[in-house]
């Protein structure tokens, strides 16, 4: 029997996040006595899934985190790594900042196929944002393949030029849609495990950093708790037309908030300042998530920018109403359950729009993402094609 092909993918890390997930997810539906994958990290932490995927057949390598002031020993311990380790059938690189850095090293190794994958539209503020654009400036040059997850994605870290040219392939963060799908039974048994009574619950997914700004999130969630009201008189010289009902206007709200990071306690201390502390709850990372949705009743995603968020395909396969920033690509938003704002409003203009929606019959809608093309079983066929014959079908 011949020892399947082996893929590398090349991450900061294996924690429970985003392009981690989805990766993860594409893992556990491949056939691994066809493709196999491998993990290149930047860290000597150990990862949420480190273990699964060690049980999977996987191997982990680590490398030292890309600092500007090692670019030189970064470069010599990945010369180091892909002398040893270049039987790969390909290389796909998630962490673009350095992609152009490792994926030639990698070609010039032996490994037939690169890609650059791109999973974000945007970088950090301040000067690592700056040194992220300058160390893409050539990336769309450098791999055999450019992947992304959105239109917005490939303009942010290969260029206008590459996407308009066509020289990207969309490849769109699939997830197990059936396992999202909305359960009555899942939904009662999580909200007694969580303890919610007849609290109304508003829920998020996702690291607390930058890009996801949980800071106007809390204060969307603070101007609906307090029953902020636009007036409509002043901003549209018309007379205000409520549309809530009375019992829209007394709900009792909670806020679900999964995920960990660094941003994580200043969360918290906001969430002090703004009186709604007893209403937060900071609920960490959760495996499986999927559980969680179904405790949910509406989703709301601020984020200032993002690549094409799994959560929002999550939540919509679990039937749950969605508010997301429009600075999100437009590609995830694919059924009615969605609405996008900007985060430029006052916050009081998001908390109205999710008491006027807020009353609505849910349902699964798990078949839809998956007739989207959202379904990881799908994927799988298609990318195990892929990496078998190197060609894109």
């Amino acid at each position: 029997m011949l020892a399947p092909i082996r893929v590398l993918h090349v991450l900061g890390n294996t924690q429970l996040g985003g392009a981690e997930s989805r990766i993860m997810d594409l893992y556990r539906h491949m056939d691994r006595s066809r493709i196999q994958f491998d993990f290149l990290v930047h860290t000597d932490q150990k990862g949420h899934f480190d273990e699964e995927i060690e049980k999977l057949g996987g191997q982990i390598y680590r490398i030292p985190r890309f600092r500007l002031y090692n670019y030189f020993s970064y470069k010599r311990a990945v010369k180091k790594f892909f002398a040893l380790h270049h039987d790969f059938k390909a290389v796909q690189g998630h962490i673009t900042s350095t992609a152009a850095i490792y994926l030639p090293i990698a070609k010039r190794s032996g490994v037939p196929v690169t890609i650059a994958h791109a999973r974000s539209a945007g970088v950090d503020k301040g000067a690592k944002g700056k040194l992220t654009r300058w160390m893409r400036r050539n990336l769309s040059r450098k791999a055999d393949f450019l992947f992304t997850c959105s239109r917005l994605a490939g303009i942010s870290v290969f260029g206008e030029q590459a996407v308009r040219e066509g020289r990207t392939i969309f490849i769109p963060n699939a997830i197990d849609c059936p396992a999202f799908a909305y359960n009555e039974k899942k939904r009662e048994e999580m909200r007694e495990r969580l303890r919610i009574i007849d609290q109304y619950v508003i829920g998020h997914v996702g690291r607390f950093h930058y890009a996801k700004n949980h800071e106007y999130l809390l204060q969307v969630f603070a101007a609906l708790c307090n029953g902020d009201k636009i007036n409509h008189d002043l901003i549209n010289d018309k007379k205000t037309h409520d549309t809530k009902s009375e019992e829209g206007e007394n709900r009792d709200y909670i806020l679900l908030l999964l995920g960990e990071g660094s941003g994580m306690e200043e969360a918290k201390q906001l969430a002090e300042k703004l009186g709604i502390a007893d209403k937060v709850r900071f609920l960490g990372n959760q495996n499986p998530v999927y559980d969680y949705y179904q405790a949910m009743d509406y989703f709301v995603y601020p984020s200032r920018y993002e690549g094409l968020p799994g959560t929002i395909v999550e939540a919509q396969a679990s039937g749950l109403r969605c508010l997301m920033s429009d600075t999100i690509c437009e590609e995830v938003a694919v059924t009615e359950l969605v609405r996008m704002m900007s985060i430029e409003e006052d916050a009081a203009h998001w908390a109205e729009q999710i008491r006027n929606t807020a009353d609505y019959v849910r349902r699964s809608y798990a078949k839809e993402m998956q007739e989207a093309g959202f379904d990881v079983s799908a994927q799988t066929e298609k990318m195990t094609v892929f990496y078998e014959t190197g060609e894109w079908k």
